[in-house]
């Protein structure tokens, strides 16, 4: 039986990102964006009242239209970034780190800024954001050293040192927003579009 043909291309080397798109049966092609997002990142934070939506949806434009340039399919492109109280975090880079941001996260509310983009021939088709809010639990240090002992280094693949799916459910008392928003890809209004494009059944 021949295989079927990609709808689109996912412009992201995550692995959280592909699992989500092929366990909803979607067939795509992967082609990392070549995007210097820190560059993105600083430019925006250095406004005064950055629009933080505003940054998560650029850093998805920008992955989404780079990889457009190179392919002829639909490109999608998304981003998600952390806020706590105006401040954004970004992936820790060592254990010690990880313990610190979860130590600034516990017992207080985050919000997870979840942001795709639809490119093709190089302009924006689409775009969308979600947005979580996250309230961990004032746990104790005892518990947060044994959390961190569990997942070793899972720690550092997310921005918030934790995945829901995982033993990082334990440390929220509260969870407001839809689950693929909180995963980093907002699915179901991704779904809606391809339906609307003819790129799945209706």
């Amino acid at each position: 039986m021949a295989s079927q043909q990609a709808a689109f291309v996912l412009a992201s080397g995550s692995a959280g990102r592909r699992m989500v798109l092929r366990n909803a049966g979607l067939v795509f092609d992967v082609m990392p964006a070549e995007v210097d997002e820190e560059a993105i990142r600083q430019r925006f934070l250095q406004q005064p009242h950055a629009d933080l939506t505003a940054l998560a949806q650029a850093l998805a434009d920008a992955k989404a239209l780079e990889v457009s340039r190179r392919t002829g399919l639909p490109v999608l492109g998304g981003d998600q970034i952390l806020v706590l109280e105006g401040e954004v975090f970004s992936k820790p880079r060592s254990m010690e780190e990880a313990r610190e941001n979860l130590l600034k996260l516990r017992g207080r509310s985050h919000r997870l800024i979840s942001a795709l983009s639809v490119a093709e021939g190089g302009k924006l088709a689409w775009q969308h954001v979600g947005i979580a809010t996250m309230t961990m639990r004032a746990f104790s240090d005892s518990f947060l050293d044994a959390y961190l002992a569990q997942v070793g280094e899972a720690a550092l693949a997310s921005v918030g040192c934790y995945q829901v799916e995982g033993p990082g459910i334990q440390l929220f008392e509260k969870i407001e927003g839809d689950h693929f928003t909180i995963i980093g890809l907002p699915l179901l209004p991704f779904l809606h579009w391809l339906r609307g494009r003819g790129l799945l059944p209706s």
